[in-house]
């Protein structure tokens, strides 16, 4: 075994988490530094540090950037055309209050792929206390099932910025992750949001907060219809999963109407033609201004590029460990140990998301680390994008005070910390080991 390697590894490391727990430092700088002293610490020559920088950042970022780009401006549209209230209250009017918890795990899992997972939440946080306050049930009755399908739809399913990020980074196809990503997703929805969600809502009574600062939903004389939502959140996902099927079954001789499909079904095709058409059925059609569509798509962009730059950074780490060859010493001496590559990436995700919060952070960087292994293997489309939703099960699970989203829920909610731990932080861990069974389950069959 090289040392040097092995401690150039656990430098970088060590110096990550050190800027992002003491320093409290940008993840994306933390990952800049810590790559930056893996390349000195393994001996790597200053000119080919700096190469590889540009190196790994562009080879991400070429596909990440505008996928993510897309995804975001697309969310920001939904978010100020009240799109996610109006599904969430269409579901609940279907279901009755006894089976609201999977109105709300529909609404949530559909809403979550498109929307970030705190927008999301702090706009449908009014539907919740008014079915707390119309029905004097826990709040938790109706929170946890959202939250949950929030969570899972927000890690599991492309286009939102984790699991493009982490496919991009190890090489997986963005079709067999959504495939798999609902196939995993559902069930972990079921367990965990309504199941798991009903009995700790049976054990904790919280009322309804009074809170400022809550969105209103927006004028009945101005909502979008419900069926022009749903076909617009999963239209990309439609295409993406279209060409990936017929990309499988062509891979010779392949006619033109599988081509034309390849060309409309790749992510930027995609995603590019549903912003488009949300930007008039959404916008445009119920008395948006152009200027104000400028204006939702440029501040979307915003907490997008912070997203698009660790993303870039982890990039750089995932370059480092490759081009230094700790990668491929990692990838020997974890041989060693038995583990398989998928719970591997499981603990790493799972460790690196306990230490320092971020569930994006542990996904981008767990998925550098695993990178170099998984070139070493010989493995199959399924089992790649398996191996991205196990990376997404780690980073989900157990959320704790080091989380901006534990805070957020202990906010909303008005619960106490404690609370919190016994009610968020225990269902985003069974989030987590509930849908590693089902991935590990699958892949069984891949």
């Amino acid at each position: 075994m090289d040392y040097q390697l092995l401690l150039s590894l656990a430098g970088g490391i060590f110096i990550l988490l050190f800027l992002i727990l003491k320093w409290k430092t940008n993840a994306f700088i933390a990952l800049l530094v810590a790559s930056i002293a893996i390349g000195i610490f393994a001996g790597m020559p200053p000119e080919s540090i700096i190469e590889n920088i540009t190196k790994g950042m562009g080879s991400t970022l070429g596909f990440v950037a505008t996928v993510v780009g897309l995804g975001a401006i697309f969310g920001a549209i939904l978010e100020h055309s009240g799109a996610t209230a109006i599904l969430s209250e269409y579901l609940l009017k279907k279901f009755s209050i006894k089976n609201s918890g999977i109105a709300l795990s529909m609404a949530g899992f559909l809403i979550a792929i498109p929307v970030f997972f705190d927008v999301a939440f702090i706009i449908l946080v009014p539907v919740l206390y008014g079915l707390q306050a119309k029905t004097g049930k826990s709040l938790l009755y109706f929170a946890l099932p959202l939250l949950s399908s929030l969570a899972i739809g927000h890690a599991f399913i492309p286009p939102t910025p984790g699991p493009i990020a982490v496919a991009e980074i190890i090489n997986a196809d963005l079709g067999w992750v959504i495939l798999l990503g609902i196939l995993v997703g559902l069930p972990t929805t079921i367990i965990s949001g309504i199941m798991f969600g009903k009995f700790l809502s049976d054990k904790i009574f919280v009322a309804s907060p009074k809170l400022p600062e809550i969105p209103e939903i927006s004028n009945e004389k101005t909502k979008p219809s419900v069926f022009a939502i749903i076909a617009l959140i999963i239209l990309p996902l439609i295409l993406i999963v279209l060409n990936t099927v017929t990309d499988s079954i062509y891979n010779s001789n392949i006619p033109l109407w599988v081509k034309i499909i390849g060309f409309i079904g790749h992510p930027y095709t995609a995603l590019l033609m549903t912003t488009f058409l949300s930007v008039y059925f959404l916008g445009t059609r119920y008395g948006m201004t152009k200027i104000q569509l400028q204006e939702i798509s440029l501040r979307a962009l915003g907490p997008a590029g912070i997203i698009i730059l660790i993303t870039g950074a982890g990039g750089v780490f995932k370059q480092m460990l490759v081009e230094t060859g700790a990668g491929v010493m990692l990838a020997k001496s974890m041989a060693g140990f038995n583990l398989s590559p998928l719970l591997l990436s499981f603990i790493l995700a799972l460790i690196i998301r306990l230490l320092q919060g971020s569930a994006t952070v542990a996904m981008i960087t767990s998925a550098g680390m695993m990178a170099p292994i998984i070139a070493q293997m010989s493995v199959s489309p399924p089992h790649l994008a398996l191996m991205v939703l196990s990376i997404a099960a780690g980073a989900t699970g157990f959320s704790h005070v080091n989380d901006s989203g534990f805070w957020l829920v202990n906010r909303y909610l008005g619960m106490t910390e404690s609370q919190t731990l016994k009610t968020w932080t225990v269902m985003t861990g069974v989030i987590s080991i509930v849908s590693m069974i089902f991935i590990s389950l699958i892949s069984l069959i891949w």
